[in-house]
């Protein structure tokens, strides 16, 4: 019985361990690309392919697809942003087709591979600010829950 419930556990665990971008796409992925380079001299990367997450700034549907600006966090081991105040800036990612402002909207963590096309500069509050700039190639928008799944706790009032 003991076995069985091991067995049990293992299985439900495995799944919650896969990283949020398929694995094809993370094989065309540059992984020794600093990301602190790549925000720094965006132009440098064109054409590379990068997983980038953070927390949504904004977005906005164009005629053009729909751009998603973010505020880039690091990602952990699944490849979903982290939940921190370090960041090296912000970027812009734009996606072919439409997606829904209300549900890709301010505040949300969110996971994207895509194709670096340079920078863009645009006015962010009343600066000129130069955004690292992406094409998606896949999304994946961290559902609320899904970052923490396991809580340990000892006491009341206290969780590690």
């Amino acid at each position: 019985m003991n076995r069985f419930i091991l067995v049990l556990i293992i299985l439900s665990v495995i799944p919650g361990c896969a990283h949020v971008i398929s694995g094809d796409l993370r094989k065309q992925v540059n992984k020794g690309t600093p990301v602190a380079a790549l925000f720094e001299h965006p132009d440098d990367y064109k054409g590379e392919i990068v997983v980038l997450g953070g927390a949504i700034a904004g977005s906005r549907n164009t005629n053009e697809g729909t751009y998603i600006e973010i505020v880039e966090k690091e990602l952990d081991y699944q490849g979903r942003p982290m939940y921190t105040d370090k960041t090296h800036g912000r970027f812009i990612v734009l996606h072919d087709g439409f997606l829904d402002a209300a549900i890709y909207s301010t505040g949300r963590y969110i996971t994207v591979a895509g194709e670096v096309i340079g920078k863009r500069t645009q006015p962010l509050g009343e600066i000129d600010y130069s955004y690292l700039f992406i094409k998606s190639r896949e999304l994946h928008l961290v559902q609320p829950g899904e970052r923490f799944p396991v809580h340990f706790g000892i006491g009341i009032f206290h969780s590690f």
